[in-house]
């Protein structure tokens, strides 16, 4: 995969609010509130620019389980976060992304960045060309089914680097296992 103008793939991972047993609540929606993210050298292979940008929820609440989950809370996002609005200009600003491919690991993370700026009514960060590396990875070692994130890593004899469902950990894992499957 190359991109028309540059050498760079952007990789993200979202955490959003969830619940127990995914029971949401009446009134209330899935809301981004991090978007992982790091840049992928499709010549050098280098992993960097890896970020976290938290993000205030507009349609629901953090709760406990979503904490214990991800580790982000309520306090963190009074702290440390944007709007989603915000946080797709800042993308857009530090990334230069319009034009760049992207890619996540499933497709939660594109269909959750187009359902918020849908609800928005703002343009999406990204260009259309996304790549779902959890599919590449099936596709490209011939496996039956698909496997998260963490086994991926195992198979390829990789270790995890940072906290699982951390957006920016999450992002940077999955980064390495592109780069191993375009090598």
């Amino acid at each position: 995969m190359k991109n028309k103008t540059t050498n760079e793939i952007l990789i993200i991972d979202l955490e959003a609010t969830c619940w127990e047993n995914d029971r949401i609540p009446i009134g209330q929606k899935v809301d981004i509130i991090e978007i992982g993210i790091c840049e992928l050298n499709l010549t050098s292979k280098a992993i960097s620019k890896k970020q976290s940008i938290y993000v205030i929820p507009e349609r629901s609440e953090i709760n406990r389980f979503c904490t214990n989950l991800t580790g982000i809370t309520p306090q963190l996002i009074e702290e440390k976060g944007i709007y989603f609005e915000e946080a797709c200009e800042k993308i857009k600003d530090e990334y230069h992304s319009l034009p760049l491919s992207w890619a996540g690991f499933g497709n939660f993370d594109k269909e959750q960045i187009f359902e918020q700026c849908d609800w928005l009514g703002i343009e999406i960060p990204f260009s259309y060309d996304y790549l779902n590396v959890m599919y590449e990875f099936k596709d490209h070692f011939n496996l039956p089914k698909m496997m998260g994130l963490k086994r991926a890593l195992n198979y390829l004899k990789m270790n995890f680097e940072g906290n699982h469902h951390s957006g920016a950990d999450d992002a940077y894992n999955a980064a390495k296992i592109l780069r191993e499957i375009l090598q």
